[in-house]
């Protein structure tokens, strides 16, 4: 009979995950990109099980244990739940409001020739930070890209290449991505410090990428942009273009300079992207809410804009899906996934699995650029085998999170380094949730634009090589 409270084997750990890992196949096999519409949450909840199944059986835990890890675990991403909500809330206020569209507008009018392909990745990466999603940006601005790089003669290996690194690189840095925040919430390291860290290998990252893309595409020769105009005027056609726009993102800035609270500044700023709906957008705001004249209309419409869905008519399919927000409510399914993702960690940890499994990495931690290359190993590892980013980023943070305090180095080091090896490669592997995803939208297989992905694998090597220059690692102060 095993001692109570004992240890699993690091062996044993690993089964609950290979379950969890082979359900999902299943999901992704029978539901494709809309797992995550509870898919993959059934997934978590039955390896929950499963986990808790093994650790009262076989190594006589306590339920008790059980619902005190998994209660812990959802309260301590309780912050984390409520910036989602207003990340989807600011999503569709900047959308509305005009800050999106005037920056695309005025975004797509530098394309030129020669410059398209590291124009085309600047724009993706601006637009990405500003909505905070790597696939709306891809589904939207990225397909009209698409189709002018065709049109220009480029490989749809290169236009995708380089929209998806734009694209990532927001998904990856903007305090409206969910990853960024769970990152941030996982590793228990305050937002705008992560995001601030982050840049040490992120823009690195971008610049050499960008350089890539710049020499490409000096060296292409093609004819002129067509298709700019058009998308600029059916922009212009339905918004208020104006630069006075960028009021709201330059007062966001200020507000996260001086370091108000994540959930103050998302607020503020959706409130203000709302008032300046008002201001520029009244007739977008009464078409939302189905109503005519009058201060109600205006109330109503701006409301649904920060919960609900919204959908706009400007005579262009690419500017429909492009302005089109979820508010809200689109946030929801990653909530229910977070939750759910959650509990599994919790049943891990209270089993003792997490311990085991960190207890194994910890012989490969003498020295920092070892601990950070076994986080990125794993890193990928996760988005190979849990095909879902979001499930990467919490089962690699709750294995290194106790290993990177033991060894004595601050929380906002691991953040950086899940981000470095999860968010960015998931589009890389053809069964992730968000390889699939990418690959039908812009109609270009995993495998083709994969080589020309520059920013999604150099970052995690520049994770790795700053680790080994020890630039800026910083220790935990012992209380």
């Amino acid at each position: 009979m095993m001692k109570n409270n004992s240890l699993p084997s690091p062996l044993i750990s690993l089964i609950p995950i290979c379950f969890l890992v082979a359900m999902l196949a299943v999901a992704i096999y029978l539901f494709g990109s809309d797992a995550l519409a509870g898919g993959s949450q059934i997934c978590l909840l039955t390896a929950t099980a499963f986990c808790v199944l093994i650790g009262m059986v076989g190594f006589k835990r306590k339920w008790k244990e059980y619902e005190e890890a998994i209660c812990s675990n959802i309260g301590g991403i309780g912050t984390a739940l409520i910036i989602l909500l207003l990340i989807g809330a600011l999503s569709g206020a900047w959308m509305i409001c005009g800050v999106v569209p005037t920056l695309i507008y005025y975004g797509i009018q530098i394309i030129d020739p020669n410059f398209f392909l590291v124009s085309t990745c600047l724009i993706c990466a601006i637009v990405s930070v500003m909505t905070g999603s790597s696939w709306t940006t891809i589904a939207t601005i990225g397909i009209a890209l698409l189709g002018i790089g065709k049109a220009l003669g480029f490989e749809e290996g290169w236009i995708a290449g380089a929209i998806i690194s734009g694209a990532y690189f927001g998904d990856k840095i903007s305090p409206l991505s969910d990853t960024t925040v769970l990152a941030a919430s996982t590793t228990e390291t305050p937002l705008f410090t992560h995001i601030k860290y982050l840049m040490l290998t992120t823009i690195p990252s971008l610049i050499i990428t960008l350089l890539i893309f710049l020499l490409a595409g000096l060296s292409h020769e093609s004819s002129s942009g067509i298709h700019v105009a058009e998308y600029a005027q059916a922009l212009s056609s339905k918004f208020d273009i104006s630069l006075w726009l960028l009021v709201v993102p330059f007062l966001t800035g200020c507000m996260i300079f001086k370091r108000l609270p994540s959930l103050v500044t998302l607020f503020l700023s959706a409130i203000l992207g709302v008032i300046f709906a008002v201001i520029f957008q009244p007739n977008l705001l009464r078409e939302i809410a189905g109503m005519e004249d009058g201060t109600l209309s205006l109330v109503k419409g701006g409301m649904s804009v920060l919960f609900g869905s919204t959908s706009l008519d400007t005579g262009n399919a690419e500017v429909n899906e492009l302005i089109a927000t979820r508010g809200m409510s689109g946030m929801l399914d990653t909530i229910w996934l977070i939750i759910c993702a959650m509990c599994f960690g919790g049943a891990m940890t209270a089993g003792g699995m997490i311990e085991s499994i960190t207890s194994f990495f910890m012989r490969f931690t003498k020295k920092c650029v070892n601990l950070v290359s076994s986080t990125v190993a794993s890193g990928l590892f996760m988005n190979l085998t849990t095909a879902d980013q979001y499930i990467s980023i919490i089962l690699t943070g709750n294995m290194f999170k106790e290993v990177y305090k033991s060894c004595g180095y601050e929380s906002r080091l691991l953040g950086r380094t899940i981000e470095d090896a999860v968010t960015v490669t998931s589009p890389l592997i053809p069964w992730n949730s968000c390889g699939m995803t990418q690959s039908t939208v812009l109609g270009v297989s995993t495998f083709t634009y994969l080589p020309y992905c520059f920013f999604n694998y150099i970052s995690p090597l520049m994770s790795i090589i700053v680790s080994a220059i020890g630039y800026k690692i910083y220790r935990r102060t012992m209380k």
